[in-house]
């Protein structure tokens, strides 16, 4: 298994960055076929072969995943989509 560990500062409103980090979700789901739904303050994604969250913080987005056998293989291209979006929304 390999496992996808991102952090992302911000100085945006708690609020805001939730909005963002939905975005982020929504590029996310698209693109990789992924379930995710909100919890808190926590956004928790799930498809077959990969189970994370995205933990919205008052100056920091953290990014945790965990990727099945397969998607592992992806783990590069996957992290790098990830962080391009983080990075579209925070910078």
């Amino acid at each position: 298994m390999s496992h996808i560990d991102i952090r992302k500062r911000h100085n945006k409103p708690l609020k805001q960055a939730k909005q963002c980090v939905d975005r982020v979700a929504k590029h996310i789901a698209e693109k990789f076929d992924v379930d995710y739904a909100w919890e808190g303050s926590t956004l928790e994604f799930s498809r077959s072969g990969v189970d994370g969250h995205i933990n919205v913080g008052s100056d920091e987005i953290h990014v945790r995943a965990t990727l099945g056998f397969l998607l592992g293989m992806l783990k590069g291209p996957i992290e790098d989509e990830i962080q391009r979006y983080l990075d579209e929304e925070f910078d």
